[in-house]
């Protein structure tokens, strides 16, 4: 028993020591996933642009659906979704200023 243990053992060092020596270093790490989200950045803004047309022709047609109906908040809905469609665009170019990208 005792001898099985001590296999398992040395089994357990040797693993973590391939483990040790294949790592690469943080700094390259940290420095490879800041190039990656950089890249991914622009196809991200894209996306969110494409999101905040889509939110503005639901809203569009929800304010126009409210307005026919004659209901009173229809300023109040108008402007939630505008809102919401510049909240978008702004935040894309927010984050596109404060990072530099």
């Amino acid at each position: 028993m005792k001898q099985w243990s001590t296999k398992i053992g040395w089994t357990v060092v040797l693993v973590f020591y391939v483990i040790a020596l294949r790592a690469q270093d943080g700094n390259a790490g940290i420095q490879d996933a800041n190039q990656k989200v950089r890249s991914y950045f622009q196809s991200g803004t894209q996306l969110m642009y494409a999101v905040g047309a889509i939110v503005g022709l639901i809203g569009a047609v929800k304010v126009f659906n409210k307005w026919n109906a004659g209901d009173h908040d229809t300023g109040k809905v108008a402007a939630a979704w505008f809102g919401s469609c510049v909240f978008l665009v702004v935040v894309t170019t927010v984050i596109r200023a404060f990072f530099g990208i």
